[in-house]
């Protein structure tokens, strides 16, 4: 068996999601807990409209998912500790020669052994697989799936800060991480970003997910997170990123054309640097889900680039702000399955 990720940009047949469940993720009121719920719903909403949605609900939290979500969002159930389906879920991949729909099930350790309860996030990825009809395809790799991003013709974009943290693969060396990813995700290309946003090495963070700095629009295209304010810490990052990328080849032997989405123009909030970007964005049928930060300027900006970038594609813009405090984007809280190749 031969597998590949697809790009995100390849047709889907739905996207998966988690509902939120009370939890020190939620915050500590109840505006916050409202908050969330209301978030996390209006992401699958506008989802709804391109592709279907398929909403993983916590036993605990099944009559609130019942009065907030659309009915024609699939909802299954099972016991959830977090609601970060990017991570928590599987990668999902395929055999091109037999048209087979496989996933990758990772191991999930609380994005380092962070502390706080996983275990049951830890059986979500095989719970999907299962719905879904979906090849298990194991692997020893603490990973995640915002720890990724292909182009879907052998290259693969990481952190050596995720790959290579002694919380996930205590072991690893960049030549073992590629061996693995070689293996599940059918890549020959992988691309090292040295770290990601500086808020995302606070407690609870991901230690450097690519999916808030870069992904590929298209095969040789990269999309990358510009900073413009020196004060801000991410500015150094991103010049760090940006000069990786510009030296870099793909599988394919090309240069890569980057392109910046530059940062809302708010810095801060109560808890210090933001790491609001526009990189964090989801793809679906025909359209982007576009995080938004109440910043008519740069939100609109953004969708004029998004929407040259992803040309055919309607991009809407949803509210991310909650999501963002409660240490992900949009990106995070999705996992696209791609449609089986016909054989």
């Amino acid at each position: 068996m031969t597998w590949r990720m697809p790009p995100e940009t390849a047709p889907h047949d739905r996207i998966w999601m988690a509902f939120p469940r009370e939890g020190e993720v939620m915050g500590d009121s109840s505006a916050a807990r409202e908050a969330t719920y209301a978030a996390w719903t209006a992401v699958a909403h506008a989802i709804l409209p391109f592709e279907p949605v398929t909403m993983v609900v916590d036993p605990s939290e099944r009559e609130r998912a019942r009065r907030l979500l659309s009915a024609d969002i699939d909802v299954v159930e099972a016991p959830l500790d977090d609601f970060w389906m990017r991570d928590i879920g599987p990668t999902f991949v395929v055999d091109d020669e037999t048209g087979e729909l496989g996933g990758v099930d990772w191991v999930f350790n609380a994005w380092g052994d962070q502390g706080g309860a996983f275990a049951r996030d830890a059986l979500i990825a095989e719970f999907v697989l299962e719905q879904a009809g979906a090849t298990r395809v194991p692997s020893l790799l603490v990973n995640e799936g915002g720890a990724i991003h292909v182009d879907g013709e052998g290259t693969v974009m990481v952190t050596e800060t995720v790959q290579l943290d002694p919380g996930r693969n205590r072991y690893a060396t960049k030549e073992r991480v590629e061996a693995e990813l070689t293996r599940t995700l059918g890549v020959t290309q992988t691309l090292w970003l040295q770290r990601g946003l500086t808020r995302d090495y606070e407690p609870l963070g991901t230690r450097g997910h690519v999916d808030m700095i870069a992904t590929f629009a298209s095969p040789g295209v990269v999309l990358v997170h510009e900073q413009p304010a020196e004060s801000h810490p991410d500015h150094a990052v991103m010049r760090e990123v940006r000069a990786v990328l510009s030296q870099a080849v793909d599988a394919q032997g090309r240069s890569l054309e980057l392109i910046d989405l530059p940062a809302p123009a708010q810095l801060t909030n109560d808890e210090g640097f933001v790491d609001w970007n526009y990189v964090n964005h989801l793809t679906v049928n025909s359209g982007v889900i576009a995080c938004g930060y109440d910043d008519p300027v740069a939100d609109a900006r953004a969708r004029e680039l998004l929407g040259a970038a992803y040309p055919g594609r309607e991009v809407v813009t949803v509210d991310a702000r909650e999501i963002l405090a409660r240490g992900g984007g949009i990106h995070c809280i999705t996992q696209q399955q791609p449609s089986a190749p016909a054989r």
